[in-house]
């Protein structure tokens, strides 16, 4: 099934765009208790969100070993820069730099592996982009506070950011306060470290946590600003448009009400204060938040831009008969419309077009995409001599995606760059598989352990090495995902 095809875009993107990759510390790096660190949540997820936390570590966990970007992040940083990388975003493990997360005195041993890495960044010419938590809150603090239900986590996550700051401010430009801050509300432990199932746990304590972790973000957005004043800090969240799936009014209003719940997160970290609708929810539902005049005199200092993740589009129904679909992550009903990813996932190029022109056109904040890509079963093959992997199957997709970035700057949208997710292989977020493969760059490393670690060039590293050689300028206008 073709999809539609807007009108083309003319000319590359614009000067000084930020091409690059993304993955996070918990799926790439390994050495889970290597350098001093301490135990994440994500140490007791060995098959991602899929299924409910084990009591510690286990065997099974890929995330203990990864794809060991602990022990070769020079060998992996410098195929970035072989691809042209001019900005590589990647997590700092909380539980790297405070084991415990309630700790006085950071780890040395952490904060001396992520300058090593900042060096060969540097060393290469590429920028780095930071995020500061991304799933992986310190087990501790999960387990011994209930994680962002408690007001406790408010001043770690400050400390902790502070010395991020402190130390690595004048060699990162670009900062991200929380991974797709807005999954809280349908992945509560893996997003807020909140050690309650999420059919069990309260609206009220569910929006007490995410009021905590909103005013740890402006907290850290405020001393960014003071302490390095040339950086710029952003949010990120997930972004999925919401259709109606049918031309009712009720069915148009439905998609409005699931479309707040994640416009709620932007408005706050860019306006500044509760929108009023997100207001009206906590009025309807008895939800009673404990909010002081501090807490709303931190939430004004807003961000200087709105990153975020784009996967997929979904549909909404006011129909109760309407059944939601597989994969997508905030719900939904499928699109009759669109194909989807192996696992479920609705492919939608032009739903990224209609994203960065809806957030623009709200928040007149510049935008950055720091994850887009497809996960697929990539079959590694002999082809002249070497060992490779022919994914033009990723090279339709993302091409498809950038056709339609470059709509929406061509419609008036401030676009900053362009991370792709799992830019080399990392452990699967959801189902802690490493046979769901996003990157240009396979590891060989199996579901069951298994493999070399070797890295190998994917058809599309040649490919996305061209797009970022000619800013944009090889991205064909023709191809569609069939």
């Amino acid at each position: 099934m073709s999809q539609p095809t807007a009108k083309p875009a003319t000319g590359p993107f614009p000067d000084g765009f930020l091409w690059g990759g993304a993955t996070a510390a918990n799926q790439l790096e390994g050495a889970y208790a290597e350098g001093g660190k301490g135990l994440s949540i994500q140490d007791v997820m060995p098959h991602g969100i899929m299924t409910p936390p084990t009591e510690g570590p286990t065997q099974e966990n890929l995330k203990q070993v990864a794809i060991d970007f602990y022990h070769r992040y020079a060998e992996d940083i410098a195929l970035f820069a072989e691809m042209g990388f001019k900005v590589f975003r990647f997590s700092i493990a909380w539980s790297r730099i405070f084991p415990n997360g309630d700790d006085a005195e950071p780890n040395e041993e952490g904060l001396a592996f992520y300058a090593r890495v900042l060096d060969e960044l540097e060393k290469h010419g590429i920028e780095p982009l930071v995020t500061i938590s991304h799933y992986e809150t310190p087990l501790n603090l999960a387990r011994t506070y209930g994680g962002w239900t408690n007001r406790a986590l408010i001043g770690f996550y400050e400390h902790y950011c502070r010395v991020l700051f402190e130390r690595f401010g004048s060699r990162v430009k670009y900062w991200l306060t929380f991974n797709e801050i807005n999954s809280i509300t349908h992945e509560p432990f893996i997003s807020g470290g909140i050690p309650v199932p999420r059919a069990e746990l309260t609206e009220q304590d569910l929006y007490q946590a995410v009021h905590h972790e909103l005013v740890a973000s402006a907290r850290a957005t405020r001393l960014a600003h003071e302490l390095i004043p040339d950086a710029r800090i952003g949010c990120m969240i997930v972004a999925v448009p919401v259709y109606p799936l049918t031309p009712s009014p009720d069915d148009v209003v439905k998609a409005m009400d699931l479309a707040h719940a994640s416009y709620a997160f932007g408005d706050i970290h860019c306006r500044g204060a509760y929108p009023g609708y997100l207001l009206r929810h906590f009025r309807d539902n008895g939800i009673e938040l404990d909010i002081t005049d501090q807490d709303r005199e931190d939430l004004t200092h807003t961000v200087d831009f709105v990153s975020f993740s784009y996967y997929m589009s979904i549909c909404e129904s006011a129909d109760p008969r309407a059944e939601k679909g597989p994969g997508n992550i905030i719900g939904g009903v499928p699109n009759p419309t669109l194909e989807a990813s192996e696992w479920g996932w609705q492919i939608d190029p032009q739903g990224l077009r209609v994203i960065i022109n809806d957030y623009w056109e709200r928040w007149q904040k510049p935008l950055f995409i720091v994850e887009n890509g497809i996960g697929a079963k990539d079959v590694l093959v002999e082809a002249e001599g070497s060992l490779t992997v022919e994914d033009d199957y990723r090279i339709d997709y993302m091409n498809d995606h950038l056709v339609q970035v470059r709509e929406a700057i061509a419609d008036g949208a401030e676009v900053l760059g362009y991370t792709s997710w799992g830019c080399i292989d990392i452990v699967s977020a959801t189902t802690a598989q490493l046979s769901k493969r996003y990157g240009f760059i396979y590891v060989d490393r199996n579901d069951d352990g298994t493999g070399t670690l070797e890295r190998y060039r994917k058809k599309s590293f040649g490919w996305y090495r061209d797009v970022i050689a000619s800013n944009g300028a090889v991205v064909d206008n023709g191809v569609t995902v069939a």
